[in-house]
C-alpha cells in the first residue's frame, strides 16, 4: 500500500508501515519498495512544500540515505549545510515525532535496497580492515564515489553531454566558490581540443557580460555542490529563457540546476571529511573530456598539438 496525500502522524506513518506488503508482479534488482512508499520517495513527492533549509536536508537525505540512516542530528546538518533544529523541524514536517523516527525509517528503506545497489552494501572486499585510519576511510569512500557515480549515470545521458559539447558554437560553464575550479579544469579540458569555452565563477561586470552574450547556440553548464549559488541559478535560468541547451552537473538530484537544465549528469559526493568529497566529480569531467576527445580523436590530436605549441 503506497502513502497517498500527508502523513498526519508519525503514528499514522507506522501503523501503514505494518500494513502487509504486496509483491510486484514482476520484480526485478533494482525496483524499489512496493509495499508502501519508501521515505525518500515521500520525501521527493513533498519536497516542493519544504523551506529553503529544510530542502538542504531532504536533497541530502535522498541522495546519501546510508549515511542518514546511521548518523547523528547533528552530523547531517553538518554535511547538509544547516542546523540540527532544522534536521528536527524537517522531521516533524515529514509527520515524525522527531529525527530518531525519520532515521528508522531511512534504515528500513536503506536494508530493504537490493545489494550491490548505489549506496548499499555490496559483496566487494572492502579496501582496508574494520579497524582503518581516518585516512584509509577517507580513501575508501573516494573509491566508493567513484562507483556510485558510475551506476548513476545513464549512457544516454552521458551521450547527450558529448553531443552538445561537440555541436554548440560555444561553451560557457558555470561554476562558484570550490566549483570554479573544477569549470576552469574543464575549460581548460575542452581549450585543449580548440573549443570554444568560457567561465563565470564570479558577479564581476566581465563575467555578467558573458551572460548577456547567451544565445541558442551556447552550451551553458552548470556545476553545483548541495545548494546552488544564486548566481548558477539565475545563469541556468537566463539559458533557459533564451532557449540555450543546458547541462547540470551536480551532486543533488533535486538540486534547482538540475530542474533548470535539459541534461543532468550526477556524481556522488559522501565523506566522512568535513567537506564534501569531488574525487567522483573530477573523474566525471575527465572521463567526460575524453568521450569528446574520442569522438574524432586524430583531428583532436592536431588541434592539441597546435594548442601546446601556442
Amino acid at each position: 500500500m503506497a502513502l497517498s496525500g500527508n502523513v498526519k502522524d508519525a503514528a499514522a506513518w507506522r501503523r501503514m508501515r505494518r500494513l502487509p506488503m504486496k509483491e510486484p508482479s514482476a520484480p526485478t534488482a533494482t525496483a524499489p519498495p512496493t509495499g508502501h512508499q519508501a521515505l525518500s520517495a515521500y520525501i521527493r513527492t513533498r519536497f516542493d512544500e519544504f523551506s529553503r533549509s529544510q530542502k538542504d536536508v531532504a536533497q541530502y537525505i535522498v541522495d546519501h540515505l546510508d549515511e542518514a540512516a546511521f548518523q547523528t542530528a547533528e552530523e547531517l546538518a553538518r554535511r547538509a549545510s544547516t542546523s540540527s533544529s532544522t534536521v528536527v523541524r524537517f522531521s516533524q514536517a515529514l509527520g515524525f515525532e522527531g529525527f530518531p523516527e525519520l532515521q528508522q525509517a531511512a534504515r528500513d528503506e536503506y536494508r530493504r535496497r537490493p545489494p550491490g545497489l548505489a549506496g548499499t552494501p555490496s559483496a566487494v572486499a572492502p579496501l582496508f580492515s574494520l579497524d582503518h585510519t581516518e585516512f584509509e576511510a577517507a580513501l575508501a569512500a573516494d573509491h566508493v564515489n567513484v562507483e556510485d557515480t558510475a551506476h548513476k549515470l545513464s549512457r544516454g545521458d552521458v551521450e547527450a553531454a558529448i553531443d552538445a559539447i561537440v555541436s554548440a558554437s560555444k561553451v560557457l560553464i558555470a561554476g562558484t566558490d570550490q566549483m570554479a575550479f573544477f569549470a576552469s579544469y574543464l575549460r581548460h579540458l575542452l581549450m585543449l581540443l580548440d573549443l570554444r569555452a568560457e567561465i563565470v565563477a564570479s558577479p564581476s561586470q566581465e563575467a555578467l557580460g558573458r551572460l548577456s552574450r547567451i544565445d541558442d547556440q551556447t552550451l551553458v553548464i552548470g556545476l553545483s555542490a548541495g545548494r546552488p549559488h544564486p548566481l548558477i541559478t539565475r545563469t541556468m535560468k537566463l539559458a533557459r529563457h533564451r532557449k540555450a541547451p543546458t547541462l547540470a552537473i551536480t551532486d543533488a538530484t533535486l538540486s534547482e540546476v538540475a530542474r533548470l537544465a535539459r541534461i543532468r549528469l550526477y556524481y556522488s559526493s559522501n565523506t566522512p571529511a568535513f567537506v564534501r568529497s569531488h574525487t567522483a566529480l573530477l573523474s566525471l569531467i575527465q572521463a567526460l573530456a575524453y568521450g569528446v576527445y574520442s569522438r574524432d580523436a586524430q583531428q583532436y590530436d592536431v588541434r592539441i598539438k597546435a594548442f601546446r605549441l601556442k
